[in-house]
């Protein structure tokens, strides 16, 4: 069973939004006591701060924001080792494969920090998408047309102006004219990020931070997928059933999230 079989139950239940989203995030599915199981493989995991054992999951949602409905479309299985490809080539194949079979309505695409690579975001752009991406506080840009050198992103100046409307900026290594709007967003008391978009029309930080926070509804999903699922708990060793018992737990996701959409309609008369 292979990610294709997600879409043919997932396509009728979808409903479309001009304004539509697609999120791209990876979560492990945590198999911590395997020594012999295929596709297990020691991986960086944001949650527990470190390395931990696992399946890499590569997972892509559809997310309709005029209702805050939200839908698996596809996924990758994370296996260098086997296909030899990144994490940024499976986004790069699924992202290429929507806009060309048109599957779908969406007019941004919406990544982790991780995943704000020269070619992605190059990309994005040709397919004549919008991206919102956080930048780690590492990544050099340039706010003064040329004038000044590079600086790391957390070493800029900001002022009142800068702070609500955001300003244009050059991020190093990029084309010599390429370049987007960076906004300052406070997240939390011990958290800022930087998010860069190519959406001209975006003018305003509150409205970029309200764009960012749709991409939470992928944590949501992870979270539920593990929780109802079991899909964690499978111990067979060879790749091809734990391939199976993913899609299997995908489409068990699929159904009990629309039963309870289903059991939340109003009744009529």
């Amino acid at each position: 069973m292979t990610a294709q079989i997600i879409y043919e139950h997932v396509k009728g239940l979808i409903v479309h939004s001009s304004r539509g989203c697609i999120i791209f995030h990876d979560s492990i599915l945590g198999i911590n006591h395997s020594h012999s199981i295929e596709l297990v493989r020691r991986q960086c995991s944001g949650n527990a701060h470190g390395l931990i054992k696992g399946i890499g999951m590569i997972n892509c949602l559809y997310v309709n924001p005029d209702t805050g409905q939200y839908w698996i479309v596809d996924y990758r299985i994370y296996y260098p080792e086997g296909d030899g490809k990144s994490k940024i080539d499976h986004i790069h194949e699924m992202l290429v494969r929507f806009v060309a079979s048109q599957r779908f309505t969406f007019d941004r695409v919406l990544m982790d920090s991780w995943y704000g690579a020269k070619a992605l975001l190059l990309l994005i752009e040709n397919l004549g998408k919008f991206y919102y991406v956080p930048l780690k506080s590492n990544w050099q840009v340039d706010d003064s047309g040329g004038i000044l050198k590079c600086k790391h992103v957390d070493k800029l100046n900001w002022n009142s102006v800068d702070l609500t409307l955001g300003k244009m900026t050059k991020i190093k290594e990029f084309p010599k004219e390429h370049k987007v709007k960076l906004f300052r967003v406070v997240a939390s008391d011990n958290r800022t990020d930087w998010v860069i978009t190519n959406d001209p029309s975006q003018n305003l930080t509150g409205d970029t931070q309200k764009a960012c926070a749709i991409r939470w509804k992928i944590e949501q999903f992870h979270r539920e997928i593990k929780q109802v699922t079991g899909v964690e708990k499978c111990q067979c060793r060879k790749a091809r059933i734990q391939r199976n018992l993913i899609a299997y737990a995908v489409l068990i996701w699929i159904r009990l999230t629309e039963l309870v959409r289903s059991s939340m309609k109003p009744s009529i008369g």
